[in-house]
């Protein structure tokens, strides 16, 4: 097997910081607890959506989508290319005003239900990652398919098509007798 070389590495936009902090105040402003944490929030927010960005990691390769984010739990994916079915944007109006999308990767065979394997918010230029990813993908699955040659038919099958056809030509023979 060739080695899954990088291709490209998505880049996440500081942006996003902003997007998570005005996220955590509304949450903090709608629930009753959450006025008392605000204070709290507004102190280390920054800190900690600064050292999450960061972590935040999302590769292509020949073969592959590898993600990883986390502080405290870090979460690591490997996607294969051929498993992608959709990567997906999506921008509400929040995000719209930052500037940011969301960028689902949804594959095949998903076993967690409805909705994207991954969600990547923030990345930089992200329709030029959303090609990149799906070009690969795409030129992976032709490289497969021109190597896989068409199976040849089994031994056998050439006598049971041959008499199917006999018994086939029996029963029409039968049906056009006369008195039938």
């Amino acid at each position: 097997m060739s080695e899954d070389r990088v291709l490209l590495e998505a880049e996440f936009t500081p942006k996003v910081q902003a997007y998570w902090m005005l996220g955590g105040v509304i949450t903090c402003i709608i629930t009753v607890v959450g006025i008392v944490v605000l204070p709290v929030w507004l102190l280390i927010g920054g800190i900690v959506t600064t050292k999450y960005r960061q972590s935040m990691k999302c590769v292509l390769t020949q073969r592959s989508l590898k993600f990883s984010k986390g502080v405290l739990v870090r979460v690591e994916k490997t996607i294969p290319l051929e498993k992608i079915t959709d990567l997906g944007m999506v921008q509400g109006p929040i995000m719209r005003a930052f500037g940011l999308h969301a960028m689902t990767v949804e594959t095949a065979g998903q076993s967690s239900g409805p909705g994207a394997l991954v969600t990547l918010t923030g990345v930089v230029d992200p329709m030029t990652f959303r090609d990149a990813v799906l070009k690969q993908r795409d030129l992976l699955a032709d490289a497969a398919s021109a190597e896989t040659p068409a199976a040849p038919p089994p031994a056998g099958d050439a006598a049971l098509l041959t008499d199917i056809r006999d018994t086939l030509r029996r029963i029409e023979q039968r049906l056009a007798e006369p008195g039938r």
